[in-house]
């Protein structure tokens, strides 16, 4: 699409959850802040995307890049997996509508980025499988320490030399903050692992192979104000333009 004012239009999957504002408890679709200053800090435009599962692709037209969230688990139907007692909430009309935004994006090249949950669903999207809970040490998730904050949460990564993940980042080793409890089993079709966590190799990034923008990683990196990845994302949508 052309770009409003020479700018980029990054659009972000939303979340549809109870919400209270005012005098007000409504279902609303959400994007947390976090994603959205992120992205208006590289001068590109965010837009938020309810979940719509009626034509999703329709909302590709709109958008020069996407990004997917993170969030509550997905449903282990949509990759073909029978629910672990110890998966959380889900939501399958969100998976739903993602998986095929997130393929929709692929077939037209555009450039994409899968946060946390947002990564697990690029590799389920392109047919891979998920690790339903990260065994527990010592009674605490080793990727999850502290539920409900990313303080605490800090994980040492290592990227692969001159991967999309190290040239989107800026640097090899990198400190991210994570919250999660699953993690990318089997990988999709056309991906490779290009990110592990330093303590326990845990797939922290994964990418397309064909030289396309589309990356996922593990950790939170809109809650790293110093991040170059948002601005590595705005430039691959500002080419697209």
């Amino acid at each position: 699409m052309d770009a409003t004012n020479g700018q980029p239009v990054i659009g972000l999957c939303a979340v549809r959850e109870l919400a209270r504002w005012s005098f007000w408890e409504e279902t609303a679709h959400l994007v947390s802040d976090t994603y959205v200053s992120a992205v208006q800090r590289t001068g590109a435009v965010a837009v938020v995307l309810p979940v719509d599962t009626r034509a999703p692709l329709v909302l590709l037209d709109k958008i020069d890049a996407l990004i997917a969230i993170g969030g509550a688990d997905l449903d282990p139907s949509s990759y073909g997996a029978e629910r672990d007692e110890r998966t959380e909430s889900t939501y399958p009309e969100r998976d739903a509508f993602e998986l095929a935004l997130i393929r929709g994006a692929i077939e037209r090249e555009m450039p994409v980025l899968g946060i946390c949950r947002g990564m697990q669903a690029l590799n389920v999207a392109l047919g891979g499988t998920l690790v339903q809970h990260i065994p527990e040490m010592n009674g605490t998730g080793p990727h999850r320490r502290i539920k409900g904050t990313f303080d605490g949460n800090e994980q040492t990564v290592c990227l692969d030399p001159g991967s999309l993940a190290a040239t989107a980042v800026g640097e090899e080793i990198h400190v991210g903050r994570c919250h999660h409890h699953q993690a990318v089993d089997d990988l999709g079709e056309g991906l490779l692992i290009t990110g592990r966590a330093q303590e326990d190799g845990m797939i922290e990034a994964i990418e397309i192979h064909n030289g396309l923008w589309v990356l996922g990683v593990q950790w939170h990196p809109e809650v790293d104000e110093q991040t170059r990845l948002f601005a590595a994302l705005a430039d691959a949508a500002r080419a697209r333009v």
